[in-house]
């Protein structure tokens, strides 16, 4: 078996993208197969401290678009693979009780393997659709994915298992099962609740762990965490009044508490995520779960938009090494000028220091989803 170093043919990979041939660790010992994905640059720069390795015949067979091809239909596949995730998770939580679990599970496959491949952009999903209002569809299945997509990286942060994980983000997923369309009407609703959507609400998470069971999903955490997202230790929760909560349910409440608060409603507007960590702190500081979701995200999280001490406007696309300095795909130049392509930003770095937040609007130019994935891909 000839081989070369996979540094040596780092041009012919594309971060996001399927792999055109197979990666070996230097005892030739199969990492990565072929069509599997290097998701970002320290994972690849990972590869290149172990002594990756690939074979030689099969680089030669393998055929590969030139990057720039390749990002540039990857970046415009992405949104639209977002939306059919959304309404495939519609139609899993609204399914009947004989195709809901397959259904679940076919959603959870799809979201978790568009998460796989771009984790930084999946947590500007969260950031982005809430904060600047260009997220469109059924606000429960929104809330649903977003939720979901908060506790899997929780979980990651956190060490649990892949199989934890995905119990993790199908609770989540789940958790508001029995009132998904409610959730929708009370997104636009400015009048007090009715006595019926109270007592809807207060039922919620038992009813919602039994639909689950009558659906066939067998899984005692699962089920117990989306009976008890809203009990809090020490017996003030919903419906049950419980003292002891398990961890996963307690995961569960803080990111729908997180991702809540960044969803704006017709009675009150978006926090940005800044502020939803700020307040998430303050609730629940000697919380882990609270923390890992935090951190997850991190202080200005991936989809922000930021100014930048140069006088730049930009977003971040990936947390730094400190929780102060992302990295940032700069937009505009130091005049507020748009720039014909991004220049990213280290911010790390004397003179690109983050010096505040800014809304969509505060950007001269349509920022669209495909323009957003662009960026991500290309981080």
């Amino acid at each position: 078996m000839r081989v070369c170093s996979l540094s040596s043919v780092k041009n012919r990979i594309v971060l996001g993208a399927p792999l055109p041939f197979s990666v070996r660790d230097s005892t030739r010992m199969l990492l990565l197969a072929r069509g599997q994905v290097i998701v970002d640059e320290a994972q690849l720069q990972e590869l290149f401290q172990r002594g990756a390795l690939v074979e030689v015949d099969e680089l030669a067979g393998a055929i590969q678009p030139a990057p720039q091809e390749t990002r540039a239909r990857r970046s415009a596949a992405i949104p639209a693979e977002w939306d059919k995730c959304g309404a495939d998770v519609r139609l899993a939580l609204t399914a009947a009780p004989a195709d809901m679990a397959g259904a679940i599970d076919h959603s959870t496959d799809s979201l978790l393997a568009l998460i796989a491949q771009a984790p930084d952009l999946a947590l500007s999903q969260v950031v982005r659709r809430n904060e600047s209002g260009s997220g469109s569809g059924h606000y429960g299945v929104n809330h649903s994915i977003h939720a979901a997509t908060a506790c899997q990286a929780a979980a990651r942060h956190l060490g649990w298992s892949a199989g934890e994980q995905r119990r993790a983000f199908q609770a989540a997923l789940t958790m508001n099962i029995s009132m998904i369309d409610l959730q929708a009407r009370l997104a636009t609703q400015v009048s007090p609740l009715t006595a019926k959507q109270r007592e809807t609400i207060n039922e919620h998470p038992t009813r919602s762990s039994e639909l689950l069971g009558q659906a066939g999903i067998a899984d005692e955490d699962w089920l117990a965490a989306v009976a008890q997202h809203h009990e809090v230790a020490g017996g003030s929760g919903y419906p049950k009044g419980l003292t002891t909560v398990g961890e996963l349910a307690e995961l569960l409440r803080y990111a729908d508490i997180y991702t809540a608060r960044m969803s704006s409603r017709a009675n009150r507007p978006a926090m940005s995520a800044t502020q939803a960590g700020r307040e998430l702190h303050q609730m629940a500081a000697e919380s882990p779960f609270a923390a890992a979701l935090i951190k997850s995200f991190g202080i200005f999280p991936p989809g922000s938009l930021v100014k930048l001490a140069s006088g730049e406007l930009g977003m971040v696309t990936r947390n730094g090494e400190k929780a102060h300095h992302p990295l940032v795909a700069t937009l505009t130049d130091a005049t507020g000028a748009p720039r014909l392509s991004p220049l990213m930003r280290d911010t790390a770095r004397h003179g690109s220091a983050v010096v505040a937040l800014i809304s969509e609007q505060a950007m001269p130019m349509r920022l669209t989803d495909e323009t957003v994935a662009d960026l991500f891909c290309g981080a």
